[in-house]
Order: C-alpha cells, then sequence, then structure tokens
C-alpha cells in the first residue's frame, strides 16, 4: 500500500463527502416541489379546471433543483471510483 493508494482514498471519500452534501438538499426541495406539483394538477382536474401547458416557475426551479442535484451526484460518483483506483492500483 503506497502513498497513492492513501491519497486516492482520501480525496475520494473527500469528493463522496461534498457530493453528497451539495446533492442532499436540492434533491429534497425537488422532491417536495414535484410532489406539490402533482398536488396543484390534482387539485385542478378535480376541478375541472385547464391548466396552462407553458412552462412554470415551479417547473424551472425543478429543472435547475435537478441539475444541481446530478452535478453532486457526478462529484460523488468520481470519488467512488477514485476510492475503487485506490485500491486497485498497485
Amino acid at each position: 500500500m503506497g502513498t497513492l493508494n492513501i491519497v486516492l482514498w482520501l480525496a475520494g471519500v473527500a469528493l463522496i463527502a461534498v457530493g453528497y452534501l451539495r446533492a442532499r438538499e436540492p434533491w429534497r426541495r425537488y422532491q417536495a416541489l414535484k410532489e406539490q406539483d402533482a398536488n396543484v394538477a390534482r387539485y385542478e382536474s378535480w376541478r375541472g379546471g385547464l391548466r396552462d401547458s407553458g412552462p412554470t416557475g415551479a417547473s424551472v426551479a425543478m429543472d435547475i433543483l435537478r441539475r444541481q442535484a446530478r452535478n453532486g451526484a457526478v462529484i460523488a460518483g468520481i470519488g467512488f471510483v477514485l476510492v475503487f483506483a485506490g485500491f486497485a492500483l498497485p
């Protein structure tokens, strides 16, 4: 086990932690907005009204939050790759 292995492990664990922290809150807010949007759609269909098919502020926010969560997941994924590389290198 060399110094390179330890550096890769530490960097990987750090990236996993950073990615998780960056993805956690946007994903939670995205799920809440998605649930609220589904609730509004159910209410509108029950009420018999037509929903405007254009983009809403909530849909734009959901796109932004989904992108932020995806970026955090990519960072965590790179961290996993570094950890596995640390085990694979001699």
